[in-house]
């Protein structure tokens, strides 16, 4: 059996890696974290909990039984999974189709369920990033990026920062073990960026300002 993804060099990649880069981490969203967070699946099903407990009461108030108007609202219940099942099997599919990958270089980000793209953020983008943490351990990681030349909010959904349309920010959306993924991303940068002042002649420290300590590349959000 073949897939769209069988040209891929090394998984999640559009070519081989070059000369002295490595990946550090690999994963992707958990489908479960996606269907709550981005399509809302359990929101959706208290709307639909609601609109069917409004439909049979409406039905036993204007007169009818109590076994038609159960009869009646059943009726409607075939929409509501089916409109569940939409944002579940969307929820699977980006889950199954989305890469990420943290290199020692860069972020790449192979999104796209009928149309994949590869996104590719090198360090040096890299403006700052953050961590939400959720209750199961997961978290979403929004990536800030510096230059004129960014996609556009749409492309990038679901992963992207939520309501940050006119800077869309890239985001890891719902990794296993958020923190820990936010750890080897900051440790990553940090060497890159210690790389590079030591090639320019400069201590890593000459570029922190000179108020206080430098902040770190990924922080808390709420």
């Amino acid at each position: 059996m073949s897939s769209d993804f069988d040209f891929e060099p090394v998984r999640g990649l559009p070519q081989s890696l070059p000369s002295g880069e490595h990946i550090l981490w690999q994963g992707a969203p958990a489908w479960t974290g996606l269907a709550v967070r981005t399509f809302h699946l359990r929101k959706v099903a208290l709307y639909f909990a609601f609109l069917l407990a409004w439909h049979g009461l409406s039905a036993v108030s204007a007169g009818d039984g109590v076994i038609q108007a159960l009869l009646s609202t059943l009726r409607l219940a075939p929409i509501a999974l089916a409109a569940l099942g939409v944002l579940a099997l969307l929820a699977v599919l980006a889950a199954r189709t989305t890469v990420y990958t943290i290199t020692n270089r860069r972020v790449v980000l192979r999104i796209g369920i009928a149309l994949p793209m590869t996104v590719n953020i090198p360090f040096v983008r890299i403006e700052r990033a953050a961590l939400k943490t959720h209750r199961d351990g997961s978290g979403d990681i929004p990536i800030a990026t510096g230059g004129a030349d960014r996609l556009a909010y749409l492309v990038l959904w679901p992963h992207v920062r939520p309501w940050h349309i006119t800077h869309p920010e890239p985001m890891l959306r719902a990794v296993r073990d958020g923190a820990a993924v936010a750890a080897i991303l900051a440790r990553a940068v940090s060497a890159t960026t210690a790389q590079a002042a030591a090639a320019v002649g400069a201590a890593p420290e000459a570029h922190a300002p000179a108020h206080g300590p430098p902040r770190p590349l990924v922080t808390a959000t709420a």
